[in-house]
């Protein structure tokens, strides 16, 4: 029997969880495709210079028990693939048949990246106000636009959907409720922000998402619940490594069961197609009594 199309989709987020090691990324690429069965794999992509400035780029990083670097510039330089080592883990992705997505975090990155002719790019929620980044992305990207709103204020909000629309790309726009810290308590995941996007917003772009930086999956089921097509966690292999990500993220077995659970939720997240179902007519007979 032909599978069914899966109505929410699950994106893996390696972002920087690789620790720019090319056999690290290929490995946990293998793991999502044979042990998790995930469909979509997103890594991210920064030029650190132009992202940072000289200031910042020769700043120390603010946790130096997670840096990779002398200065926070040497720091994201260490974990940062180029356009190049990208290119093969696009293919790498085709051939294992999972598909390649990638945050830009900067105009020279969006640029390397739409060259790759890939289907879908997300701007980061710190990189959501750049206006001459999306600028270009709506410009000149013919692909989805997935876009995150932590640390968005609504006014700001408005702001993207409207440069969306304007160039005609407002039915490519996936929309991301999410709140940014790492890991994000309970009570800052906020999942009524989902309901308040759908309503303002699920018939005028492409869908809702939900970006989660939580502990646990429970959170997930729930975005499930509250209608989003697009789910996206960090993933590690391994929470206890060294980085800021590897605490926010699942690891294979939570990325299996967040999938088991969701597709459970589609199964029964329907109305009775009749007042008496077919399971039930039996324990009718046996229980309830007709007056």
């Amino acid at each position: 029997m032909k599978k069914k199309n899966f109505a929410i989709n699950f994106v893996a987020e390696v972002g920087c969880n690789h620790q720019g090691n090319m056999k690290l990324a290929m490995k946990m690429i293998d793991v999502l495709v044979n042990f998790c069965d995930v469909k979509f794999v997103k890594f991210q992509k920064r030029n650190p210079i132009e992202l940072l400035g000289e200031k910042k780029y020769n700043l120390p990083h603010p946790v130096p028990s997670n840096s990779f670097g002398a200065t926070y510039g040497l720091h994201r330089e260490k974990l940062e693939f180029d356009i190049n080592q990208h290119k093969k883990i696009q293919s790498y992705c085709k051939k294992k048949k999972i598909e390649y997505m990638c945050s830009a975090w900067d105009l020279t990155s969006l640029k390397q990246l739409i060259s790759l002719k890939m289907r879908h790019i997300k701007i980061p929620s710190a990189c959501n106000n750049n206006i001459e980044l999306l600028t270009y992305l709506f410009k000149k990207f013919n692909g989805f636009c997935h876009i995150s709103l932590g640390m968005t204020t609504q006014k700001e909000e408005r702001q993207i959907f409207n440069l969306a629309k304007k160039y005609k790309k407002n039915k490519k726009l996936i929309l991301y409720a999410c709140t940014s810290d790492y890991p994000v308590k309970q009570e800052d995941i906020c999942l009524l922000e989902i309901s308040r996007l759908r309503k303002k917003y699920e018939k005028r772009i492409a869908s809702i998402g939900f970006s989660g930086h939580h502990q646990g999956i429970s959170a997930d089921v729930a975005a499930g619940t509250l209608g989003v097509k697009w789910i996206e966690r960090h993933f590690t292999l391994d929470r206890t490594l060294k980085g800021t990500d590897h605490a926010a993220s699942l690891e294979p077995d939570g990325v299996r069961r967040v999938k088991r659970d969701l597709q459970l939720l589609e199964q029964s997240l329907k109305f009775k197609k009749k007042d008496i179902l077919n399971c039930e007519i039996l324990q009718r007979k046996k229980l309830k009594f007709i007056y």
